[in-house]
């Protein structure tokens, strides 16, 4: 036995800002945001419009796409690096509530862009140790409230929005077949929040004001990225006796079009087997992999027995992903 996606819902804030509206505010343009990642629009979140508030529509749609009653769900797993309180309570305790499911389990996952391969493999964990039967695994972002809106390097690259699956049971050789997870800590300064805490504490008056917003070296985390996207999908179909032409779609982080493409040419796998939607939605870090599957849904895109690859690579700095059959 193992467990797999029983459905996939998402949620977009209603704000949709192109480059051109972006390039007003800060010192761009439309072609260079285009050249350089991509990207094209984000969608960015109302102070209402909370990480738990887009976790919570994001798994009322995946419910009801599963025809599933809430009060079915065992579990619940929010992969985030925006969490609404920054230390506790757990994002997964708010959805939670918000969806008056009775006292179950709930808990945040802080593994940045890869969360939600993180997520869907600690899913299928509850599922096969008897801990759970069904699991909502969330994979939410609110990272305009941490982007310095005042660097361009930074600025033009994320967007909000969050994406929810139901993990239910497979005995038929579907589902979450295999998940590899791991993590770089001697690159953890390249993608980082300086300040806020206990290390180094925000102090009033002393904590520059861009400390208290994710830092980012561009170049480190393009190189890594590139290269655990190779080895991540490379090591994935190898252990499961996979090729290229086995694989219906490679879902990767969709965090620049560049990366994708140098991965593309430096594996040998053709483009087209990526799914990138980075143009509409930019770098919503943990809720890029479960938007991207929304949206294949939504298109029809997904079918039986179909053959993918998640890949997740970002700041700590971690990387993994997933081998799906639908």
């Amino acid at each position: 036995m193992t467990a797999g996606i029983q459905s996939v819902g998402a949620y977009i804030p209603v704000r949709r800002v192109s480059n051109e509206e972006l390039s007003k505010t800060v010192e761009t343009s439309d072609e260079w945001i285009r050249s350089h990642t991509g990207i094209g629009n984000r969608h960015i979140a109302s102070d209402e419009e909370t990480c738990s508030y887009m976790a919570t529509e994001a798994a009322k749609e995946a419910l009801s796409k599963a025809d599933m009653d809430k009060d079915e769900i065992d579990h619940i797993i929010v992969a985030t690096i925006t969490p609404d309180f920054k230390d506790f309570p757990a994002t997964a305790n708010l959805v939670q509530n918000n969806l008056g499911i009775g006292n179950i389990g709930s808990f945040d996952v802080k593994a940045a862009c890869t969360g939600f391969a993180y997520g869907l493999e600690l899913g299928r964990g509850l599922i096969l140790g008897g801990t759970a039967k069904n699991v909502i695994v969330i994979g939410a972002e609110k990272l305009s409230a941490i982007t310095n809106w005042k660097d361009r390097s930074t600025a033009v690259l994320f967007g909000d929005g969050a994406g929810a699956v139901v993990m239910t049971p497979r005995v038929d050789g579907e589902g979450l077949i295999d998940s590899i997870l791991r993590t770089d800590g001697s690159g953890s300064d390249a993608l980082y929040m300086p300040s806020g805490g206990t290390a180094t504490p925000y102090i009033p008056g002393v904590t520059p004001e861009e400390d208290l917003y994710l830092n980012m070296d561009g170049r480190r985390v393009y190189n890594f990225a590139v290269k655990v996207n190779v080895d991540i999908v490379m090591e994935l179909m190898e252990r499961n006796g996979l090729t290229p032409d086995d694989v219906d779609y490679i879902v990767p982080h969709q965090a620049n079009y560049r990366i994708i493409l140098a991965a593309s040419k430096r594996s040998g796998i053709p483009l087209d087997k990526y799914y990138l939607n980075m143009e509409e939605f930019a770098n919503t870090s943990s809720a890029s992999i479960p938007l991207a599957l929304a949206e294949m849904d939504r298109k029809g895109l997904l079918k039986r027995g179909m053959k993918i690859l998640t890949v997740g690579f970002g700041g700590g700095l971690t990387y993994g992903g997933n081998y799906i059959v639908w």
